[in-house]
């Protein structure tokens, strides 16, 4: 139950963080509830594709293409309130990356694979739709920008694998996890930290 539960959150999540994204490049409501929907479920079919899931179940369930679409309607009719919420987007969106590392880690445990499969599945799932919601607006993905999300997500599912492997309780490496991979996300918001960069010779 908390993983279907956590799974929705981080769907509303997703959706509402892509959807804002839609609005501010000034889509029209499909293209709005288009980038919503591919970035609250994009991330769920890449993990369902690498477990051989078929169909993906973000595509074969009601509830969740009906929750990421109710989201990212909500936006569309309420960007005005909700353009100002700019912490709280990237507090949802910290906290769908969170929530997207480790129930897609658990549900690639579940499925047999291997824990080191399962990190890397874990936070595949947690970056799939930011990056699917990039591509279509046409910007750089996340994921290739000097703020870390890739990285806490990665440690997100490793911790919740390392639990299982330990014998914790589903509920418990769920939220450890989470709350890591969200927590760190926001700690390199707030303290700017980024991965070091190459050093470039200066332009004259």
């Amino acid at each position: 139950m908390l993983l279907k539960i956590l799974e929705l959150v981080g769907i509303v999540a997703f959706a509402m963080s892509g959807a804002l994204v839609g609005v501010v490049k000034r889509l029209d409501l499909f293209g709005v509830c288009l980038v919503g929907v591919f970035t609250a479920v994009g991330g769920g079919i890449v993990r369902d594709l690498l477990l051989d899931i078929h169909p993906p179940t973000s595509l074969s369930s009601w509830r969740i293409l009906g929750t990421a679409l109710g989201a990212s309607l909500l936006v569309f009719f309420l960007h005005r309130a909700v353009s100002k919420l700019t912490r709280e987007i990237l507090v949802l969106d910290a906290l769908g990356m969170g929530l997207f590392a480790t129930t897609g880690a658990t549900i690639a445990l579940d499925a047999g694979a291997r824990p080191l499969a399962a990190a890397l599945i874990g936070a595949t799932a947690a970056i799939g739709g930011g990056i699917l919601r990039d591509v279509l607006v046409n910007e750089v993905p996340l994921l290739l920008q000097r703020d870390l999300y890739a990285i806490p997500a990665l440690l997100g599912a490793a911790v919740l694998v390392a639990a299982h492997e330990l014998g914790l309780g589903q509920n418990l490496s769920l939220v450890l996890g989470t709350v890591l991979a969200t927590g760190l996300r926001l700690l390199a918001l707030w303290r700017g930290w980024s991965l070091p960069q190459p050093r470039l010779p200066r332009e004259d």
